[in-house]
């Protein structure tokens, strides 16, 4: 994990990214292909995230990605990269039925998990 600290909920500067896009519906890939597409987005100063429909290829699941995995964001070819894995994504906490993306507890798991991959970038 790098020295920088990590900041979850923020998207990253150099993301090629603003807010006046809408990433709903943009493919999400992994370091290593496809995962999703995105099926709800968030640009709240320290509370960004993407919620990630992974289809057939987790069962239907959906992740919570923390706005600070994306590395980049083509909106010409509308695709968002991220730094993670599909293996890293798919391990990542499960999200609770009942519950809402934005629930603390849920978030904070979610930070400390994809914290643990932290480039420092």
């Amino acid at each position: 994990m790098s020295t920088n600290s990590w900041d979850p909920w923020n998207y990253r500067s150099g993301s090629d990214f603003g807010t006046g896009h809408d990433l709903a519906g943009l493919s999400v890939q992994a370091t290593d292909g496809h995962i999703g597409k995105v099926d709800e987005a968030t640009y709240e100063t320290g509370g960004s995230y993407l919620v990630v429909d992974t289809g057939p290829w987790i069962f239907g699941k959906k992740v919570l990605l923390p706005a600070a995995v994306v590395r980049s964001v083509d909106v010409e070819k509308k695709d968002i990269y991220v730094d993670l894995t599909k293996d890293q994504i798919k391990s990542s906490p499960k999200f609770e039925e009942g519950g809402t993306w934005s629930d603390t507890t849920h978030r904070d798991e979610v930070g400390t998990y994809y914290g643990q991959y932290d480039k420092g970038l």
